[in-house]
């Protein structure tokens, strides 16, 4: 075991070891979509700094989820779904967990198609459901450069669109800067009413996303199928990084989306919806700062709609063992958000009850995950040290139990 550690370069340091990052940040793009800033945006115009102690609390989280998801695939050489699949005697008990992992795949789409159909709208005027079916198109040329690039293409695309998303939603703040002392304050644990509360939780729920727990397994396990010599503890350790990176990366744009509308939209009314929020930022800080939030917001929904038509591909074959080609797939999931741009219905509206239905994906992609990484059997010498376990299955318990809270919540105000 020591001489091959011994004789491999440079361990992480190496510099070869730049190389080996990607799928996370490709997942982490799943916490930068449409029903973030949404979420992150009203709770900025509302409240001010008061919330950023969750988006802080929930990115500490994602961590630990991400980087579980990833050693899975990494160590087995298998996806989340598939190793869920394998483990389901009967195939009706497939089918019914595909359904309902098919029903986060479709909610998850509809918050992303409909955000890049109002951002092409902000941005050029084009028909929301026209811009549906743009973003859609997009999409699926980004899944056929997965298929026939293979996965390094993928990642540089969708990186690429990142960087995008990462100038269009912090360019307001470098413009405008926040008050340091709401900053501090906004870091002290605390709520103000039930409509804080409800907000929390849906940034929790906007942020901790069952197919990008699906997904980043799966990235993992395409990216390093051909391991090239490298050791397994390499590979973690790089992964570990990869994490690191895109967390910060990720929780970084979120914080900024809500210092941006804390600094510059508290009170102001409309900027409960994107298009008003787009608004009263360009009558505030100027068209330049007005036009990168769309385009922000544009890339945005691009990308999470590719990562997340990719994750309910991997979900469809792991758990029914069968393929469906990507096109065809693409288009029967792109229905559900076409039909709600057809018949008029709010996108705000439609972004917040789709954050609702995610709610419920959560238990079945967190619960699996914690223990199939912490079967020793499985994973080997990699398997979860205790406290890993442990800290999994509190976040575990903890955001299943806040993502019920948020669905009652909803009730209960409807």
């Amino acid at each position: 075991m020591s001489s091959r550690v011994i004789a491999e370069p440079s361990t992480a340091r190496g510099p070869h070891w730049f190389l080996l990052l990607g799928p996370a940040l490709v997942a982490g793009v799943a916490y930068l979509d449409p029903g973030n800033v949404a979420s992150n945006v009203t709770a900025g115009a509302r409240y001010g700094y008061l919330l950023i102690w969750v988006v802080v609390s929930a990115n500490l989280v994602a961590w630990l989820i991400q980087y579980l998801s990833a050693k899975l695939g990494v160590v087995t050489g298998k996806s989340l779904p598939e190793l869920c699949g394998e483990r389901m005697g009967s195939r009706a008990g497939r089918i019914a967990y595909w359904l309902q992992a098919e029903g986060v795949a479709m909610a998850t789409d509809l918050a992303e198609v409909i955000g890049g159909a109002v951002a092409l709208w902000l941005l050029f005027d084009v028909p929301l459901l026209l811009g549906g079916l743009i973003t859609g198109g997009v999409s699926m040329a980004l899944l056929a450069v997965q298929s026939r690039r293979g996965p390094r293409a993928f990642e540089g695309i969708v990186i690429a669109l990142l960087a995008v998303i990462v100038l269009g939603f912090t360019w307001g703040v470098v413009v405008s800067p926040p008050d340091a002392a709401g900053v501090a304050a906004g870091l002290v644990p605390r709520f103000q009413g039930t409509d804080s509360v409800l907000l929390a939780v849906s940034i929790l729920g906007a942020t901790i996303m069952p197919h990008a727990i699906y997904a980043h397994s799966s990235l993992a396990r395409d990216r390093f199928r051909d391991r090239a010599g490298l050791s397994t503890p390499r590979l973690l350790r790089a992964t570990r990084i990869d994490v690191s990176v895109a967390m910060v990366i990720a929780g970084g744009v979120n914080i900024a989306m809500m210092l941006l509308a804390a600094a510059n939209l508290a009170g102001v009314a409309g900027t409960d919806s994107l298009e008003g929020a787009h608004a009263a930022l360009g009558e505030s800080l100027g068209p330049v700062v007005a036009t990168l939030f769309a385009v922000g917001l544009l890339a945005s929904g691009l990308a999470s709609t590719s990562v997340g038509a990719y994750a309910g591909a991997e979900i469809m074959q792991g758990l029914l063992r069968t393929r469906v080609p990507l096109v065809t797939r693409r288009l029967v999931t792109l229905i559900p958000a076409l039909a709600v741009l057809a018949l008029g219905v709010d996108p705000t509206l439609a972004l917040v009850l789709s954050q609702v239905v995610l709610s419920f994906g959560i238990p079945f992609a967190l619960i699996p995950l914690v223990r199939l990484t912490a079967d020793r059997a499985l994973m080997g010498e990699h398997v979860n040290r205790i406290w890993t376990t442990l800290g999994g299955a509190i976040a575990a318990a903890a955001l299943t139990g806040l993502n019920g809270v948020l669905v009652w919540l909803v009730v209960a105000g409807s």
